[in-house]
C-alpha cells in the first residue's frame, strides 16, 4: 500500500497565535497523519519555531522555500540547514507564485532540491503549465521540459527521494480545479517522463490546485494521484480535515 500525502501550504497566512490555534484545531478533527497517509502542514518561516516548540503530535512540518547555498550574503533568505534546524522534514521548492513573482528557473529549483536534500529535508518539488500552454495542446511538453531540467540540475537520484506536486497554473488559487481525467493525465506523464529518466523509485505525486473536501475524494480515486497540495482549504481545519480523511479513505 503506497503511502498518500496531505500537504497543507499556508503561504504568506496566519501569525504565530493563529497558528497554534489552527494545530489545535487540526488535531481536534483528527487532521493528522496515519498508517498510509502523512499530514504535512507549510506555515510562514516565522510561525515554525513556535510550531515545534509547541508540539505537532502527529502532524509533519514543512517549509514554503529554501535558498541553494548553506549561509552566506544572502538578505532575506533560509537555508535548508536553518529550516532543519527548527524541525522541518519536508520544503517546497518552485512553487508557481515564486516561479512567477522571483522568476525562479528550473535549473534553480532543481539545485534548491539537492540543497534540500543534503540537510535532511524532503523536497516537495512542484511542476505545471500555463493557461496558454495547456490550451495549446502542450501540458506533456511542459512537463517534459520542466523534469528534464530540474534532474539535470539534481541529479536522478535526488528526485527519486523527493515528492513531485502537479500544480496547473491555471488551476491556482482561482476555484478551477484539474477535473479527474486531467489531473490522471497529467500525473501518467509526469510518471513516464521519470520512467525516460531512469528515476528508480516510485515518487509520490501530488495534485495541486484549488482542492477542496468536494474534489478530493475524485482526485485520490486517479491510479497515478498519491495526495494533494492543498492551499486555501488547508486554513480551515473542518475541510482540510475532510481532505484528510478522503486520502485515508482512499487507501482502504
Amino acid at each position: 500500500m503506497r503511502t498518500r500525502f496531505v500537504v497543507g501550504n499556508w503561504k504568506m497566512n496566519l501569525l504565530r497565535g493563529e497558528a497554534l490555534e489552527l494545530i489545535e484545531a487540526l488535531k481536534s478533527v483528527d487532521a493528522v497523519s496515519h498508517e498510509h497517509v502523512s499530514v504535512v502542514v507549510c506555515p510562514p518561516f516565522t510561525a515554525l519555531s513556535t510550531l515545534t516548540e509547541h508540539g505537532l503530535q502527529g502532524i509533519e512540518l514543512g517549509a514554503q522555500n529554501c535558498h541553494v547555498s548553506q549561509k552566506g550574503a544572502f538578505t532575506g533568505e533560509v537555508s535548508a540547514e536553518m529550516l532543519r534546524d527548527v524541525g522541518c522534514s519536508y520544503v517546497i521548492v518552485g512553487h508557481s507564485e515564486r516561479r512567477r513573482d522571483q522568476h525562479e528557473t528550473d535549473a534553480e529549483i532543481g539545485r534548491k532540491a539537492l540543497h534540500a536534500l543534503q540537510f535532511g529535508l524532503r523536497p516537495i518539488i512542484c511542476v505545471g503549465e500555463q493557461l496558454e500552454e495547456r490550451q495549446s495542446g502542450m501540458t506533456h511538453e511542459v512537463l517534459h521540459r520542466q523534469i528534464s531540467e530540474i534532474i539535470e540540475a539534481a541529479g536522478a537520484d535526488v528526485v527519486s527521494k523527493s515528492v513531485i506536486a502537479y500544480e496547473p497554473v491555471w488551476a491556482i488559487g482561482t476555484g478551477l480545479a484539474a477535473t479527474t481525467e486531467q489531473a490522471q493525465d497529467a500525473h501518467a506523464a509526469i510518471r513516464a517522463h521519470l520512467d525516460q529518466h531512469a528515476v528508480t523509485h516510485r515518487v509520490p505525486l501530488l495534485y495541486g490546485g484549488s482542492v477542496t473536501a468536494a474534489n478530493a475524494a475524485g482526485l485520490f480515486s486517479c491510479p497515478d494521484v498519491d495526495g494533494a497540495l492543498v492551499g486555501g482549504a488547508s486554513l480551515k481545519a473542518m475541510e482540510f480535515a475532510q481532505i484528510v480523511h478522503a486520502a485515508r479513505d482512499s487507501t482502504r
